[in-house]
């Protein structure tokens, strides 16, 4: 029977009643558990520690979404051990039969998909739409990337000879450890995850500090569909000890890893060593910051492109590494595209996630949010002038007001480093020249847009801007599986190109044969 063609998961219309009262249904369901415990699994076995992580709800921090094992050093070693094992069965698994375990997935996902938001909502301070999104891309990657083995399981073309019968297929590298990050915590944890597993690798995930309830329902989920104990390992607990214990493992085969650029390089570094009995050369699968711009032309609609600016800065309140931190305007039209973003800026509510309410939610944290404020103060005690925000919103939360700051010098800290909130800088350019030249004059390169009228513009901005994700007259977050192939250049990763037909070659390795037939 042959797959359907891949569509993408449609976005839910909460504007509907029957839509807003499932999800007010997987909001109190998810809150009825509250407090629960979860275990590390490692072949199946469901372990307790005696040191335990509490999940916090951002929105209001005294409330734990759930408790979670500090696994150590002794458990990392045993995860991958047990996973290495694994493999030696697992490989051999036929492909169409990797791939069915995806698609049972992502149908049990879909019918489930409220719930799996709503744990997004309270762990990580998603709002309604964002969470929405989130699960809608995480359903998108298994079934592309199910659909994808499938396409690789195929025969491969090779040049033919008349002497010799020659074939190429593709096989698995072995035990992947899959490090994902809290800002995606369901779509990319799952799509990291189900990319390693359906190419016939087996996994160590280690979900981040901030949430791992989000990676235990996908746990959860590859169980219930009947995952074979082993394939999927899953270890909660400190990024020290038991993360570096899992990257430095002579028995690691790759390591797919998505957060800052510090930790990134971290990894790859640990991973690059290689340490006694080690049989390989680590591959490492890296995406990491961005200090991604929005270059806004003379002749565009400036109405539009604000919108698509503020979208692209203050959606999940500038928590992803696709956002629009730097907002780089033609001198022409500077001061008449400041009036529109300070009135609509400055509409912008903020309150607690689950509130349908609610444009931007809570910060993931204290300490992000304390490290945003000072990357405030520092842009204007850097000479920047505050247009919109700026401050903390009062309340038990991690809020912080969507902020804009102006006059920003290209060169200055918040015009150059990663802040990951909500916080934009604007800054003049003479004209679209100059401004391609200060949107590329950064470390990172992983999203940007422009908006133009002008043909030539958009052509050249199309050459010259160096960005793995380009987009035209558009906001430049909310990349789609199959459409928008994700990933970026410089510091800003690997360029895997996650949802690209390119991805699960990451995860496999060529074997060619030739046999001699006269």
């Amino acid at each position: 029977m042959p797959i359907p063609k891949f569509k993408n998961e449609p976005l839910t219309d909460f504007s509907k009643p029957v839509n807003r009262k499932a999800m007010e249904q997987a909001l109190a369901k998810v809150r009825s558990m509250f407090g629960k415990e979860y275990p590390i699994v490692i072949g199946g076995e469901e372990i307790f520690t005696g040191s335990k992580l509490n999940s916090l709800n951002p929105s209001r921090p005294s409330e734990v979404v759930g408790v979670f094992q500090k696994a150590d050093a002794g458990l990392a070693s045993r995860a991958i051990e047990t996973a290495a094992a694994k493999f030696e069965e697992w490989k051999w698994v036929d492909p169409r039969k990797r791939a069915d375990y995806l698609f049972k997935a992502a149908k049990l996902m879909r019918k489930r998909k409220h719930e799996f938001s709503a744990v997004m909502v309270y762990e990580v301070g998603k709002t309604w739409p964002e969470a929405d999104a989130d699960t809608a891309e995480a359903i998108d990657f298994i079934e592309f990337y199910a659909r994808e083995m499938l396409r690789y399981a195929a025969p491969q073309p090779v040049t033919k000879i008349p002497t010799e019968k020659s074939e190429l297929w593709y096989v698995p590298l072995g035990v992947g450890v899959v490090v994902p990050p809290w800002n995606f915590p369901l779509a990319i944890l799952t799509g990291m995850t189900s990319a390693a597993i359906v190419t016939g690798n087996t996994v160590v995930l280690k979900p981040s500090s901030d949430s791992p309830l989000t990676g235990w329902m996908y746990v959860n989920l590859m169980r219930e569909v009947g995952l074979p104990a082993g394939v999927l390992n899953f270890v909660s607990g400190p990024g020290g000890a038991v993360g570096d214990t899992l990257v430095a493992h002579p028995k690691t085969r790759f390591v797919s890893f998505t957060g800052s650029k510090e930790v990134g390089i971290q990894i790859n570094e640990l991973a690059a060593k290689v340490q006694p009995g080690q049989l390989w050369l680590k591959r490492v699968v890296a995406e990491m910051g961005g200090k991604d711009a929005i270059v806004v032309d003379d002749q565009t609609d400036l109405d539009a492109a604000a919108q698509a600016t503020l979208v692209s800065a203050f959606g999940f309140q500038g928590q992803k590494c696709s956002a629009a931190s730097r907002a780089i305007v033609v001198e022409k039209i500077y001061d008449r595209f400041l009036e529109i973003l300070k009135q609509k800026g400055e509409k912008l509510s903020v309150g607690p996630s689950d509130e349908q309410s609610s444009y931007m939610g809570p910060v993931i944290n204290e300490g992000s949010m304390n490290k945003i404020l000072a990357y405030v103060d520092k842009g204007i005690a850097e000479g920047g002038r505050l247009l919109v925000g700026g401050k903390r919103v009062e309340g038990d939360g991690y809020f912080v007001q969507p902020t804009i700051i102006v006059d920003v010098d290209p060169k200055s800290t918040i015009a150059q480093e990663e802040i990951f909130g909500p916080v934009l800088a604007v800054i003049k350019a003479r004209d679209f020249d100059h401004a391609l030249e200060i949107a590329n004059d950064t470390e990172f390169g992983l999203t940007g847009g422009v908006w133009t009228k002008n043909p030539k513009k958009k052509a050249k901005a199309k050459k010259v801007f160096h960005v793995g994700n380009f987009y035209i007259n558009r906001k430049i977050t909310g990349a789609l599986v199959g459409v928008h192939p994700f990933g970026g250049f410089n510091m800003s990763g690997t360029d895997s190109k996650a949802g690209g037909r390119d991805y699960l070659l990451l995860f496999l390795q060529a074997k060619s044969l030739s046999e001699k037939t006269r």
